[in-house]
């Protein structure tokens, strides 16, 4: 029998594999390089903003662009019967999810940094790996709920108004008041400058993405639970 990590494991091995097999690497592969000649065309003062709004809005956000492509082929290929029957843990589900996504992200995030001459790369590869916990999360939770792709569209513009906005605004100087650098999306796009973040700001956005798991695993084992329509 499986141990719970072996099949953590196996499971994060299974997320990769259907990542590929479905076009996501190639996908940022060409958009990694398409990035990367827009930061060598324009100027270097420009570089630094320019990547982290590039990395905070793509690579680190994938999750929430994603999730509702990878929940629905999952549905229509009875992959999610198929767990709703097994010892599967819906945190291990969510979690699969989080790390398969965030490892494209730290690696599109590492490239554009270089690119860009970033030099704290540590803090920005943990904002970003911040950042595609909160926004692949959100993904999962409206990614259960839904049952077409225009519907999560539709379903997640709150949510990129919420997550992108303030931080654009932030990161140009637009709001810069003490409450400003509390907000997670901000604590986020802080460290992805490069920035050291508030000690508050740090834990609000931990509290957020460990509010946000409970919510998204609930929300998995409710969709287990309702496969074909009907409640097992």
């Amino acid at each position: 029998m499986l141990t719970i990590d072996k099949r953590f494991i196996n499971l994060l091995r299974w997320d990769l594999r259907f990542q590929a097999r479905y076009g996501f690497y190639l996908l940022y592969v060409l958009l990694t390089v398409f990035y990367t000649l827009v930061l060598f065309a324009i100027p270097g003062s420009w570089k630094e903003k320019t990547a982290a709004m590039l990395i905070f809005s793509d690579p680190a956000a994938m999750g929430l662009f994603f999730m509702g492509a990878i929940v629905l082929l999952e549905k229509s290929q009875k992959v999610t019967s198929y767990f709703a029957i097994t010892p599967m843990k819906a945190r291990e589900y969510v979690w699969s999810k989080v790390l398969s996504l965030s490892a494209i992200s730290l690696v599109v995030a590492t490239i554009l940094a270089t690119v860009a001459g970033y030099t704290a790369i540590f803090p920005l590869l943990v904002g970003t790996f911040l950042a595609s916990a909160i926004f692949t999360l959100c993904g999962i939770i409206v990614a259960t709920k839904i049952s077409s792709l225009n519907q999560f569209i539709l379903a997640t513009v709150p949510i990129e108004i919420i997550g992108f906005v303030p931080a654009i605004l932030h990161i140009f100087g637009v709001t810069g008041s003490i409450a400003d650098r509390l907000y997670p999306a901000n604590v986020c796009m802080d460290m992805i400058m490069g920035d050291r973040p508030f000690a508050a700001g740090l834990l609000l956005t931990v509290a957020l993405i460990a509010l946000l798991l409970q919510v998204a695993c609930r929300s998995v084992l409710k969709m287990w639970q309702e496969q074909g329509g009907v409640k097992l």
